[in-house]
């Protein structure tokens, strides 16, 4: 399926070089309110000019117009990416029975490790639920959501064909790449 769209927060591609520790506190200060020290700037990433307040993703900054133009349809703030789509999705177009957790973590685009981040989040945002025995199901606000950000990336509704399991794009070669394709941040 064609993307129409790349105007989406997305995680950094090389994210597998950081540690637990650096990963999980960065993911957790996104779009925290930054202040430029006196006398110096931000610059916005997507307007490109410079402000004194701006809003935080992984090392770029996002004026407050611009981190508000990001936000999908039915996101309700919470900045969504093609991540928590296919998290979404993966859930919403699973046949008769409901994904367990641990296949939807291996499923998403993104490290393990983040995707667990990232369906504990969207799980207290109540746009899943999950059962005692870590089966997943989507919420009526999480199907918006996903409606939201499959509109913004492909201009039209849901569907499967959307999903990188769907495309049949291998992850783990996915994630491989992201390993070589970067140097080292360290």
């Amino acid at each position: 399926m064609e993307r129409k769209s790349d105007f989406i927060f997305k995680y950094p591609p090389n994210l597998q070089e950081l540690d637990l520790a650096t990963m999980v506190s960065m993911y957790r200060e996104r779009g925290e309110p930054r202040k430029a020290a006196p006398g110096k700037y931000l610059a916005c990433t997507v307007s490109r000019k410079l402000v004194k307040e701006a809003k935080w993703w992984f090392g770029l900054y996002y004026s407050q117009k611009s981190w508000d133009s990001l936000l999908t349809k039915s996101s309700e703030g919470y900045p969504l990416t093609e991540a928590e789509m296919n998290a979404l999705g993966l859930i919403l177009s699973s046949d008769d029975e409901l994904p367990h957790r641990e296949y939807v973590e291996q499923n998403i685009g993104v490290l393990p490790k983040l995707a667990y981040l990232i369906l504990n989040d969207i799980k207290q945002f109540g746009f899943i639920r999950e059962d005692e025995q870590g089966y997943l199901a989507v919420t009526p606000r999480g199907e918006r959501a996903l409606q939201g950000i499959a509109r913004r990336i492909y201009q039209k509704r849901f569907s499967p064909a959307m999903l990188y399991s769907f495309r049949g794009e291998d992850l783990e070669a996915l994630n491989k790449g992201r390993q070589t394709d970067q140097t080292t941040l360290f």
